[in-house]
């Protein structure tokens, strides 16, 4: 069952905010997504939370402005995901900016699995220049208790920039920068693995400055690094808090400017979108994708590449070989899909509070995105499974709102000692590995956590909405202004919600409804993608407004997401 509600606005904050000449729809949007102040919508590079407040931020600018004095070599250890390349990406083109010697490794997922170990440790150790004197994690280390202790065995100084959740115990790394480490009172703990590498960068920048390395007018431009800063922040699905807002406002702004590197430029042509009208859409599902396909299938260094090249013909060779390997991605995931639904044909929600899938032939760099399809289909927290490595498979999750994966993992772990290999992630995501034999023990023991805490109503889908609109917003212009904001994850894309008269319906290539609809003496155009069921002659519809230019004539079409008779 699928309900349509409207979200809570504070009418006094969206009087408020509109009186300090904020549109008023805009300052009901902002209002109803926790904007208190007009100036939480500014979006200034000024107005960024500042690096002194980052815990670990100032003692690792002064260790790596000491290391790039002392000439030592560098090298950064990168995760797998967007968020893990571009966090590479920025932290050597960023340490490069200031002189120091610094390459980087990222490790093969089916390798050597996730975060810095001993293994990694050994391989960057061995590589053809010899040991590294610094590593610098990116986008993980915060778990990485063995890893840490084998460099430090080996000599090898460790800096961990994550903003992954901590366990019990830190690693004994030289020093430590993420905003969820205890006794972190850094306002947003929201910052992605690249927001991370970034205020690092601030940082050393006015160590380097403090030291009279340059002057604010010859310093390194480290604004130029905000596209990739964007592009990690929006594909690794955080909030999108007011200073995440800010950072990715200004990267946005740099690609509608043509101000962006050149695989970042080559990205959006690859996915056949336009740069000058960049949104955060564009990045979450069109560049993001791509890059994460490199991961998936093969090696990230590939898609590293394609974000550290300056070559403009070298980026857009890469950036097509991406692209290729995304379309091999979203068939191996089609795939996989099928067979899961087949498996899942008996499947009854109502008798199940989660979802677990496994076949020994799926791809275990894909099995979360089936995960999330499967959550979406079924609005269940849902986990699949492959086949891993010594009898083990490996897990990838997605979750509902109220049911904090992470958390649930951890008290299956705690209710069956020796269940779970290795665990960890997020409230909305999660991975694991168990034994292969142990997949019926572990479905019992999760649902178990699922029957206590998930009760019906967490388990009934809700499409929150914006309420109703005049019919003077369905012009270009109101879009126009809707599209220039930033919006995203724990800050949603507006959906709008009324009742419509149905003027007119038809199916087109089998699986879309054109509609038309009116209201009063309005006539309105509107698409429902893969959803071919006919609607009564009258209906309660939630939607999103999208701008549509045909012929040089720009239009208003509204977007369907769901529709009550």
């Amino acid at each position: 069952m699928t309900d349509i509600v409207t979200r809570h606005v504070d009418e006094a904050t969206a009087h408020a905010l509109s009186r300090d000449g904020i549109h008023p729809v805009l300052a009901r949007l902002f209002a109803s997504r926790g904007v208190a102040q007009s100036v939480e919508t500014e979006t200034a590079l000024a107005r960024l939370i500042p690096p002194t407040r980052l815990k670990g931020a100032q003692e690792a600018a002064a260790f790596l402005a000491d290391a790039i004095a002392a000439g030592k070599r560098m090298l950064v250890v990168a995760d797998y995901d967007c968020d893990g390349a571009t966090a590479c990406a920025v932290a050597v083109r960023g340490l490069r900016m200031f002189g120091a010697k610094v390459d980087y490794l990222v490790p093969n997922r089916f390798e050597y699995g996730y975060g810095l170990t001993p293994e990694i440790v050994s391989l960057a150790a061995n590589g053809r220049q010899g040991p590294p004197d610094v590593l610098i994690t990116v986008d993980n280390g915060i778990a990485s208790l063995e890893g840490v202790a084998a460099a430090k065995t080996l000599g090898i100084e460790v800096v961990v920039t994550d903003h992954h959740l901590p366990g019990s115990e830190l690693p004994d790394a030289r020093c430590i920068v993420n905003p969820n480490q205890p006794g972190c009172e850094f306002p947003s703990k929201n910052l992605a693995g690249v927001g991370v590498m970034f205020y690092v960068l601030l940082a050393l920048r006015a160590e380097l400055r403090e030291r009279g390395a340059f002057d604010t007018r010859e310093q390194p431009r480290l604004d130029t690094l905000l596209d990739l800063v964007a592009l990690g922040t929006v594909a690794d699905v955080v909030k999108l808090d007011a200073n995440n807002r800010i950072l990715v406002a200004q990267g946005l702004s740099r690609m509608r400017a043509g101000r962006m590197h050149p695989g970042v430029n080559a990205l959006f042509r690859a996915a056949a979108r336009n740069a000058r009208q960049a949104g955060s859409f564009d990045l979450g599902f069109g560049l993001g994708p791509r890059l994460n396909a490199a991961g998936r299938l093969a090696d990230m260094s590939l898609g590293i590449e394609c974000l550290l090249t300056d070559d403009d013909a070298r980026a857009w060779t890469l950036a097509q070989e991406l692209d290729a390997m995304n379309r091999e991605r979203r068939e191996i995931e089609a795939g996989m899909q099928q067979e899961a639904l087949a498996d899942l044909a008996r499947f009854d929600p109502r008798a199940a509070t989660t979802l677990c899938a496994f076949n020994e032939t799926w791809h275990q760099g894909v099995i979360g995105i089936v995960a999330a399809r499967l959550k979406e289909k079924f609005y269940r927290p849902t986990i699949v499974f492959a086949p891993g490595d010594d009898g083990q498979i490996k897990g990838s999750g997605r979750s509902i709102p109220g049911f904090h994966l992470r958390d649930a993992l951890d008290l299956v772990t705690k209710r069956e000692p020796g269940l779970v290999g290795k665990f960890g992630g997020h409230a909305m995501a999660a991975g694991l590995t168990i034994a292969a034999d142990a997949l019926p023990r572990f479905q019992a023991a999760f649902e178990a956590v699922g029957q206590a805490w998930l009760d019906e109503k967490a388990l009934s889908r809700v499409i929150e909405t914006d309420g109703d609109i005049d019919d003077d917003c369905f012009v270009p212009p109101f879009v126009a202004m809707l599209d220039a904001q930033v919006w995203g994850q724990g800050f949603p894309p507006p959906v709008f919600s009324g009742e419509f008269e149905v003027l007119s319906q038809a199916i087109l290539k089998d699986k879309h409804l054109k509609l038309q609809l009116g209201r009063g003496r309005m006539r309105f155009n509107a698409i429902w993608f893969n959803h071919a069921d006919t609607l009564p002659s009258r209906a309660r519809f939630a939607y999103r407004l999208a701008a549509d230019t045909f012929n040089g004539v720009s239009r208003v079409q509204m977007i369907i997401e769901h529709a009550q008779g």
